[in-house]
């Protein structure tokens, strides 16, 4: 099974160019792409520019999950703090109440 690969902008300009120059037949079977990979280059290369040919896609580093990870932990643990002086507020409002009016 051929894992997926990826190009960086440069290379699928290059490819474009060979495919204009040389044609798409022998340029797709060089490349080992298909030809409705190159057409969708193309198009996206002649409605954005460059910028369309950048990857959608960003892998996240397994540090990246690593803090993310500790963030959202850290959150949880903000909001169960936040949670508790709520509680104890209100407890001692209720127990000052309590003594003042029981005087």
């Amino acid at each position: 099974m051929k894992t997926k690969r990826s190009w960086t902008v440069e290379q699928k300009l290059a490819i474009l160019k060979e495919a204009d120059e040389s044609g798409v037949t022998a340029t797709i079977r060089k490349h080992q792409i298909f030809g409705n990979t190159l057409y969708e280059w193309r198009q996206k290369y002649l409605t954005s520019g460059e910028a369309g040919l950048k990857s959608a896609y960003i892998r996240t580093s397994p540090d990246v999950k690593k803090l993310e990870a500790e963030i959202r932990m850290l959150k949880e643990l903000v909001a169960e703090k936040e949670l508790t002086i709520r509680i104890k507020d209100e407890l001692l409002k209720k127990l000052l109440y309590d003594t003042r009016t029981t005087r």
